[in-house]
């Protein structure tokens, strides 16, 4: 109680010093207690040589004196760290991090000068950072704020993981979190120094963090390896082809229709455009099914040539499409 009670009045100073005054609501609302504490802790400041003045009246508050600045700025650690994550509030929250983050910004706002304690807002005000894809309802792994508390250790986790209809229990040395498009992963070595893996942490039914750390390898660079791992997961699932024949506009849209490195080694690959304008591109797909799905979208601005039976798809596609849209103005 006494260690929460400090912390609470250090932030206090911290807060006044970041500003020219603050009101007994606004500093209960950023403390999370009721003005009557707030008046106790502003007493107890003062008692202990901490000049904080009380401005009477409907527009008072409290201010420091004097020019009085604390040195209690420094960052630990953990407070450092969480800094450069600022930038994406919902992942700080999803991993237990967000008040180890308010306290780092709060007191790099303090050291700066009066001019530019407004850059914080300023910059929160011209970026926000949404991770989570559209149309989906983010869900936060329940396990995650333990997996992260593992990973900024550099604490050992023994773990339950499910693989499809299987459960496997795995040794890990938890290197680094990703978040893609709102799903989290760790990026984890397999027992002692074993290979680097890949794993989904709402797929993780139990975690336990060991008591023992792990030195981890200075080779090791996590956006390096994500990057590796995106391209090769995404090289892995393209295991057809399909030829089509694009048209200038379909040339331009084909990288919003179909996988970015699929896009990527298509056009790289098309030669050049024939009398009418249009080019021939082989295409690398997951299948043919998704290939339908994804082509749909360029509408008549792509001509399958091949596969045949992809080709014939996409044939009756457009007779249903002339026989629905011939019958007539719609009554």
């Amino acid at each position: 109680m006494r260690r929460m009670r400090a912390a609470r009045l250090i932030k206090m100073v911290l807060l006044l010093q970041s500003r020219p005054s603050m009101t007994a609501a606004e500093l209960a609302r950023e403390l999370e207690v009721s003005e009557r504490t707030v008046t106790r802790d502003a007493q107890a400041l003062s008692e202990a040589g901490v000049p904080v003045y009380a401005d009477r009246g409907r527009a008072g508050g409290y201010r420091l004196i004097g020019g009085y600045r604390t040195r209690l700025t420094g960052l630990a650690r953990s407070e450092a760290e969480a800094l450069f994550l600022s930038g994406v509030p919902g992942a700080l929250r999803e991993m237990g991090l967000d008040d180890v983050a308010s306290a780092a910004r709060l007191k790099v706002s303090a050291a700066l000068l009066p001019s530019l304690r407004d850059a914080p807002d300023s910059a929160a005000q011209r970026f926000h950072l949404d991770a989570p894809a559209w149309f989906r309802e983010p869900a936060t792994p329940a396990l995650l704020p333990v997996v992260a508390e593992a990973v900024w250790d550099d604490r050992r986790i023994g773990a339950v993981y499910r693989r499809g209809e299987t459960v496997v229990e795995r040794d890990l040395e938890p290197y680094g979190l990703v978040l893609k498009a709102g799903v989290w992963y760790l990026c984890a070595r397999v027992g002692d120094g074993g290979a680097f893996r890949t794993y989904r942490i709402d797929r993780f039914d139990a975690v336990e963090v060991r008591d023992e750390h792990f030195d981890r390898d200075p080779e090791f660079g996590l956006p390096r390896y994500w990057a590796e791992q995106a391209e090769r997961f995404a090289r892995s699932i393209l295991r057809a082809e399909v030829v089509v024949r694009l048209s200038p506009d379909g040339v331009r849209r084909l990288p919003y229709a179909v996988d970015p490195l699929s896009a990527r080694e298509a056009l790289a690959g098309a030669g050049g455009p024939d009398a009418e304008g249009w080019v021939t591109v082989t295409v690398p797909v997951e299948s043919e099914e998704v290939a339908h799905t994804q082509l749909t979208a360029l509408g008549p601005e792509a001509e399958v040539l091949a596969p045949g039976s992809l080709r014939d798809r996409f044939a009756a596609d457009a007779a249903r499409l002339a026989a629905r849209y011939g019958r007539g103005e719609v009554s």
